[in-house]
């Protein structure tokens, strides 16, 4: 297995890439410093009030960048955890779009401005089912689509993206499960960053792996080095290429790094060594690319301060405009329960719109989050 600790060790270099174009590096490349710069911007959010949540995912871009790499837009499907915002933004989801949901906007066009935030769903320009908070929930779920695809007889594939904890999950289990009985055509992906929130890896299984786990049934599974990109997008395809064709299921263990907390509730301080922490900065994913970038000659200093300036100032755009934006009216929240309004919903919405008009009107929170 891909050594966790390996203290001193140098920077490992990407797998051999002599297949890959420089310009689908540099498009890797672009899109990991998208991510970064988006994720940091909605800590600093987050911890300045103007937003409630979210959870950074800083040194797992490449486990996202090259998974999404692999997604047909126009016939997969995906069914992800809460920490992949890399995916969104290399499949095209426009930036402002995402901030929107952050904000808990009126024009967040997934959830309506009703999700908390960092819960993203999409119809376009990809097939994005709403994340949810409770662990493994989307992996039978994600294998029930499989199946549904198969039995249609579509060409598309399902990804299911989940965290290393939710391997402890029912979830998990009786989705292996099925999809191993069906040979559905699903890529499981985990994320194996570490930590658990604060469950380390050592306490979370037994097991030599995870990606080992798929034995038990009759998956294949593999495991990579989820900082390389170029590794990830490899693996990846592969492993749609084999759903594609009637192969059925793989499970991939993508071994990578949490930089920062669980979420924007945790203190990883309280639980993570400093030294691991330094150590696993030796290895961001995205000075990875950077130097095989610069010994291929594709990067140089002006190109890189102009990407990642371009970043900012996307990102910067995208908050000007969803910070401007005013969250859905109160009333909205009768709406989609059922195809037409129940009376007793409606007269609820007139009670509630009475009180309002008594007393006035209701203010914005100031950004709190229980959790």
């Amino acid at each position: 297995m891909i050594s966790r600790t390996a203290a001193g060790s140098a920077p490992a270099p990407l797998v051999e890439a002599k297949d890959v174009r420089d310009e689908d590096l540099l498009r890797f490349y672009r899109d990991m410093v998208r991510t970064r710069v988006f994720d940091r911007q909605m800590v600093v959010l987050q911890r300045q009030g103007k937003i409630g949540f979210t959870i950074p995912c800083e040194g797992e871009e490449a486990a996202h960048i090259g998974a999404a790499a692999c997604v047909d837009p126009e016939t997969d499907w995906l069914f992800p955890s809460y920490r992949q915002q890399g995916m969104a933004i290399a499949l095209g989801v426009p930036m402002v779009e995402m901030t929107h949901q952050m904000f808990n906007t009126a024009k967040d066009r997934g959830s309506k401005g009703r999700q908390m935030p960092v819960h993203f769903s999409f119809v376009e320009p990809v097939h994005w089912v709403s994340i949810s908070s409770p662990l493994g929930t989307q992996i039978p779920q994600a294998v029930g689509a499989a199946r549904a695809m198969q039995t249609r007889g579509e060409k598309g594939v399902v990804f299911t993206m989940f965290g290393d904890g939710s391997t402890s999950t029912n979830g998990f289990h009786s989705g292996m499960g099925f999809a191993g009985v069906w040979k559905a055509p699903v890529v499981f992906l985990c994320d194996n960053n570490g930590w658990a929130i604060s469950c380390p890896t050592s306490a979370q299984t037994a097991s030599d792996s995870f990606a080992v786990k798929g034995k038990a049934y009759g998956i294949p599974g593999a495991i990579v080095d989820g900082n390389d990109v170029v590794a990830v997008r490899r693996a990846v395809g592969e492993a749609a290429d084999r759903a594609r064709s009637g192969g059925g299921p793989t499970l991939l263990e993508l071994v990578t790094y949490r930089i920062g907390g669980h979420s924007s509730s945790d203190d990883p301080k309280r639980y993570r060594d400093e030294a691991e922490l330094t150590e696993w900065r030796r290895r961001d994913p995205i000075e990875r690319l950077e130097r095989l970038l610069v010994e291929r000659r594709a990067l140089d200093t002006a190109t890189k301060e102009r990407i990642w300036a371009e970043a900012k100032s996307e990102v910067d755009h995208a908050v000007e405009v969803a910070a401007s934006t005013p969250p859905p009216p109160i009333e909205s929240m009768f709406e989609d329960v059922y195809a037409d309004l129940s009376p007793r919903l409606a007269r609820q919405r007139d009670e509630l719109l009475d009180v309002r008009r008594r007393h006035g009107g209701e203010t914005a929170a100031a950004g709190e989050f229980p959790l």
